[in-house]
């Protein structure tokens, strides 16, 4: 009897525990990242008898989770990637909506100043024209720093995203740290069995943590979990946690780099590309591919504008005759010195059109102004003269020295226009064309081209009187200085050339070129002059405003193929694109992340239906194992009564 008894007991016990576990399954059905648990049920050891072995009944070998680390690791990968979108997805949602915007962004105030500068090619001695000119140009620099200053903000609002994301990081490496040493002590006092609630709590943690950076994980002999990070780098072994360090880069203060603190409380920093996934990599990438790109290209407009428009506005005159100076305050680009490098070199803009919105590292490569220029997109080194620099190193340098060159990062919040002076707009050409009276041919100078006002004296007159002649004989037009003197001579033949050719001056007048046309006839005359009293002229205003279609920029083989509208719009394009882009590739990796969700929760979650089923199951157990007791209890009643 004794037997039975023993047998119903370990029966009861089992069922006992076939309800508890299924009562927890059910208290936590709603529980975000609780797993499904059973209990793994043998039978024990049977009693040899003459008749064979006879049974001892049952028991509980462990209480077992289901859990598939093949699946959770699917799961992680998807919703890291998710994070990372989604992060990306916020941010450059706010660029495009910024720089898309038909009433803030930058086109209709490009459109409003060169309107002005219409007026004054309309009315070039008009001062309503003129002070429409300058304050379109205030307003146009007012929107360049109002872009600029939103875009600083997004970009201070991502520094503070990232060093709040790297202080949560570290939260959950400790408590991942912590609950390691839980498990470890509580598996230890437990003769190893697992303890399941606390392995759910550790993984919540670590998807948690996941979501903010791509993390990998090692399961330990000892029931501990450790974490990587990158390509290895430890965050959390065993008890020990690494920390992230979130401080300003070496090669630019201006943003945070992640780094990993080491033991004597320095800190090694990591490239980014090491650090993908989560909200920290979508930080990370935003910042690098668009936010970088948004504020580097509008600045390059800014930079194309008032380098092609000064250079333009110094080939005029003002109303007081003299020779045009800046409209807007020339631009330079940025040089910082990287870990204290103090031979700093001199570095300016060289052809606008080959500008492309980059930033570079530029690096000493001996003691005498030798250097590499590296493209830190790339990593590719390049010519300065081909992305549109000129760098002067000084005469003697310290190799390994190197200088961050940021050539357009800055170019918007610094631009402002130079003149308040309505009589300062050089609106005129510094020379003029008169043709000689009594000339008998059609010949004419349509239009006086000036390129380059080398060789000009400041004051008026800005040259001195030329004479060209018409020479039938040999079709040139004889250039003479005002002593009669030949200088020089440009070809025309009215044969071929009497619809209108363009030629070039020789020196010292090789800076200008004149529209020619017509039949002259042997003797005819022009003469070149200073512009004197030039204050209803519109030749340079006409030339300022054909600045607005001309294609100035973005050079390709060479050749410039954007003006400036077109350039800012392939930004607002460039912008929206990625915008959409990132916007596909959210949804997508959402849904791959559900399926995964799913084919994990389809092994780890709790079906109601299915643990309503095993209460049932249990509960007749338990009640067949009492009634095994309670048989035995009569039975042995029975034999009691015969003894009386």
């Amino acid at each position: 009897m004794a037997g039975m008894l023993s047998i119903g007991v370990t029966g009861l016990n089992a069922a006992q525990a076939g309800l508890t576990t299924t009562s927890h399954n059910i208290a936590n059905a709603s529980t975000p990242g609780f797993s499904r648990q059973s209990i793994v049920q043998t039978q024990q050891p049977g009693l040899f008898s003459g008749a064979g072995f006879l049974g001892q009944g049952t028991q509980v070998e462990t209480v077992r989770r289901s859990y598939s680390q093949y699946l959770e690791n699917q799961v992680l990968s998807a919703d890291t990637k998710r994070s990372a979108l989604q992060t990306y997805e916020d941010q450059i949602s706010q660029l495009d909506n910024l720089l898309a915007d038909s009433t803030v962004g930058l086109s209709p105030a490009l459109q409003g100043f060169f309107e002005g500068v219409q007026e004054v090619a309309a009315n070039p001695s008009s001062v309503p024209a003129r002070q429409a000119m300058i304050s379109g140009g205030e307003a146009m620099a007012s929107r360049f720093q109002y872009l600029d200053a939103r875009l600083s903000e997004i970009r201070d609002g991502v520094e503070g995203s990232i060093s709040s994301t790297v202080e949560t990081i570290n939260s959950y490496s400790s408590q991942i740290a912590e609950l390691n040493q839980r498990i470890v002590n509580a598996e230890a006092a437990g003769a190893g069995a697992p303890a399941n609630d606390l392995h759910d709590t550790r993984d919540n943690l670590i998807r948690e943590l996941n979501q903010l950076v791509r993390v990998s994980t090692v399961a330990e002999a000892d029931g501990s979990r450790s974490v990587f990070i990158g390509n290895g780098q430890p965050l959390v072994v065993g008890v020990q946690t690494t920390q992230l360090t979130a401080t300003p880069s070496t090669e630019d203060p201006s943003r945070l780099a992640i780094g990993l603190q080491l033991p004597n409380g320095s800190s090694v920093q990591m490239p980014e590309s090491l650090l993908s996934g989560g909200t920290l990599g979508g930080l990370l990438d935003f910042r690098r591919d668009s936010l970088d790109t948004a504020q580097n290209k509008l600045g390059m407009v800014a930079v194309g504008l008032i380098e092609t428009f000064n250079a333009q506005h110094r080939l005029g005159q003002d109303l007081d005759g003299n020779l045009g100076g800046d409209f807007f305050t020339p631009l330079s680009p940025s040089v910082q010195s990287i870990a204290g490098a103090t031979s700093t070199p001199t570095v300016d803009f060289g052809d606008i059109g080959k500008l492309n919105g980059g930033t570079y590292k530029l690096t000493y490569t001996n003691t005498t102004g030798g250097y590499n220029l590296v493209d830190r997109a790339t990593g590719n080194s390049v010519n300065a003269a081909d992305v549109g620099l000129t760098i002067t190193a000084p005469g003697t340098t310290v190799a390994g020295e190197s200088f961050l060159i940021q050539p357009t990062r800055f170019a918007a919040q610094d631009i402002n226009v130079a003149i308040g002076d309505t009589r300062l707009i050089a609106a005129a050409g510094p020379v003029r064309s008169v043709e000689t009276a009594g000339n008998l041919g059609s010949g004419s100078i349509d239009a006086v081209k000036v390129n380059s006002i080398a060789g000009f004296a400041s004051g008026t007159p800005h040259i001195g009187d030329y004479t060209l002649s018409f020479n039938s004989g040999s079709n040139i037009y004889e250039v003479r200085d005002s002593t009669n003197t030949l200088v020089g001579s440009v070809a025309y033949n009215p044969s071929t050339d009497s619809a209108g050719v363009t030629r070039t001056l020789p020196a010292p007048l090789a800076g200008i070129d004149l529209t020619f046309s017509g039949v002259p006839s042997n003797g005819d005359s022009f003469t070149l002059e200073s512009n004197a009293q030039g204050v209803a002229d519109n030749t340079n205003a006409v030339a300022l405003g054909a600045l607005q279609t001309t294609k100035t920029m973005l050079a390709a083989s060479g050749n410039p193929t954007a003006n400036f509208q077109s350039t800012y719009s392939n930004l607002v394009a460039e912008i929206g694109n990625k915008t959409s882009e990132v916007k596909v590739n959210r949804t997508a990796q959402q849904s791959l992340l559900d399926q995964a969700t799913a084919t994990r929760e389809s092994l780890s979650g709790v079906n109601l239906d299915e643990e309503a089923a095993n209460l049932i199951r249990y509960q007749q157990a338990y009640q067949a194992s009492a009634k095994v007791m309670s048989i035995a209890s009569s039975l042995f009643d029975e034999i009691l009564g015969i003894a009386r």
